[in-house]
């Protein structure tokens, strides 16, 4: 039996100690946490103890383990990498040198969550033609108060924002994602080696088709608009792309937003189909700057669709309506660049409401419901164990689901027989090395800050966050709320055991070991008294893992669903 409890308003942050201080909440305005039970309470007591326990005792044991997988490893040489601007794409990069031996002279002000559209496109752009550049995170008005070194460099805070460094020491500030992604392009040219993102100045065709699609892109993000931010009115009879669709009488029940929009979307997919890659230019190989433009909000159309409309874009129903865009969202899935800015479903329908106001429940209805209690966690299958391969919704495996050194360290190889790979889908790699290698990189994030990330779950028990002292647009933002040290240390103790689970090597057995291991483990330090307790800091904990900015979906739901199974125990 699923049981509630009052979640408190802020944001999970698996990351460092300095940046706990700063950010604040971005999810959900609804201040419920369903905990976890059902078939996976039974799932648990079927376990049986190991011959061997992981010691848990401690964090720094913890990440000494963590860093013994060949997961943690290849985690470990990355974040180096990252730090020195050499590494792999990543939500949090500070630096990007692209074997540039020079100090950049651009700085890019973007969202500390990776949530933004505007500074995803930018940040799409930076790593696909790879420019020279350091980066500044900073939270969104809508999370907390932004710094006042940026206001006063930037006094409407817009992001992204790009501070430009002249030879001569003078610096300027260009806001307005557009403005500021077609001044990187033209001062990063062919001539000089860099990718090309946009017609050529004497390609008057292809200015002509550009300024088309751009026209094309704001009809289409008005629909979205109508669709999910109003009231949907009656249905309408007249035909169009709808009625090709679902027949004549789920067409006469169709709402005009609804209609609307797919019909746009089916002229996207046109101007998709009428070239022959990919992508929405022909001259290479590589997205440019109008898939950019495309993709991030389309991103968000796909989830805020599925969960307040119930249409699921990515369906074999919708594959076949509209081809060139799936096909077109599978080939970015299939770049790392790409992945290391995807969200999943469910911090895109968290995020939305403080940004464009809240979406409105309509359309299929009976897909609406499951899609929802889906997202959200409350279907008893998305974030609980045993979790399925994949992710009936949103899949997972349309390209590397993992950053491409840890599918290299765990041996996992793509569908085209390549290790660790861009370029490929994973949808028959092997699913047991895939579930260990996401258990254990999330381990491994958890365990790189867990004593922070305890602290910060602690806000969730019955004497934290009281200390609110204003509201941000987020309803649920409060950066400045102080943990119920009173269950600090129990919080502790079961994120410990939480991070020994995942963290397990030797394939299925040993994980149901090691889940046996963490419920004796919680049985035995969390008394009675103290469990419901600890249970809402995980629940509160659970409910604001974000992806990207703390894992990616393959990782994130194995968090997600290793809390479930504390809750489980500790209620």
């Amino acid at each position: 039996m699923k049981t509630m409890l009052l979640a408190k308003p802020w944001m999970f942050l698996l990351t460092s100690p300095f940046r706990l201080a700063l950010v604040s909440s971005f999810l959900s305005p609804i201040p419920i946490a369903l905990l976890a039970g059902g078939k996976s309470g039974e799932f648990y007591s079927k376990l049986s103890m190991s011959a061997t326990s992981t010691d848990t005792s401690s964090w720094a044991s913890l990440q000494s383990i963590a860093s013994q997988t060949k997961v943690g490893a290849a985690l470990n040489t990355e974040q180096e990498s990252r730090a020195n601007g050499t590494g792999a794409p990543f939500v949090q990069n500070k630096l990007r040198l692209f074997g540039s031996t020079e100090k950049p002279k651009l700085t890019l002000f973007r969202d500390h969550a990776g949530w933004c559209p505007y500074c995803q496109k930018a940040m799409l752009l930076v790593e696909e033609k790879q420019m020279p550049i350091n980066i500044e995170l900073v939270p969104m008005r809508s999370y907390g108060d932004k710094p006042e070194s940026f206001l006063k460099m930037v006094p409407s805070g817009l992001l992204p924002a790009l501070l430009v460094e002249t030879s001569d020491g003078r610096k300027q500030t260009i806001t307005e994602s557009q403005v500021i992604m077609e001044l990187l392009d033209q001062w990063h040219p062919v001539e000089d080696g860099f990718r090309q993102m946009m017609p050529s100045e004497n390609d008057a065709a292809g200015k002509n088709r550009y300024q088309q699609l751009a026209n094309l892109e704001r009809e289409l993000f008005s629909w979205w608009c109508t669709l999910i931010f109003r009231p949907e009115g009656p249905g309408f009879s007249n035909g169009g792309m709808i009625g090709k669709l679902m027949g004549s009488k789920n067409n006469d029940s169709m709402s005009g937003a609804m209609k609307g929009f797919l019909d746009c979307l089916s002229k996207v997919d046109d101007a998709l189909a009428s070239t022959s890659g990919p992508w929405f230019f022909d001259y290479a190989d590589h997205p440019t700057m109008m898939d950019f433009i495309y993709v991030s909000h389309v991103e968000r159309m796909l989830a805020s669709a599925a969960f307040w409309k119930g249409l699921n874009l990515r369906s074999d129903t919708y594959r076949s309506q509209f081809p060139a865009l799936n096909t077109w969202l599978d080939a970015f899935e299939k770049r790392e660049a790409y992945l290391a800015f995807k969200s999943d479903y469910y911090t895109h329908v968290m995020d939305i409401p403080p940004q464009y106001g809240p979406g409105y429940d309509g359309g299929f209805e009976d897909n609406r419901l499951p899609y929802q209690m889906s997202i959200k966690g409350k279907d008893g299958k998305s974030w609980d164990l045993p979790l399925s391969f994949d992710d009936a919704l949103q899949p997972l495996y349309r390209g590397p689901p993992l950053p491409l050194c840890v599918l290299k360290a765990a041996e996992i190889a793509g569908d085209n027989g390549s290790i660790g790979a861009e370029g490929t889908s994973y949808e028959n790699a092997d699913q047991e090395k895939m579930a260990e290698a996401s258990r254990q990189m999330a381990g491994w994030k958890l365990a790189s800050n867990g004593q922070n990330v305890a602290k910060f779950a602690s806000r969730g028990g019955p004497e934290g966050a009281k200390n609110r002292r204003k509201g941000f647009g987020a309803e649920l933002a409060d950066p400045y709320a102080l943990p119920d040290d009173q269950i600090r240390p129990y919080v502790d103790t079961a994120l410990q055991h939480v991070c020994g689970a995942l963290l397990a090597q030797g394939g299925p057995s040993a994980h149901e070991s090691a889940l046996a291991e963490m419920k004796a483990g919680l049985h035995e330090k969390i008394g009675e008294d103290k469990g419901r307790d600890v249970a809402s800091a995980l629940c509160y904990l659970r409910d604001r893992t974000g992806v990207p900015r703390d894992l990616p979906l393959a990782a994130a739901r194995q968090l997600r669903a290793h809390l479930n199974a504390a809750i489980d125990i500790l209620y």
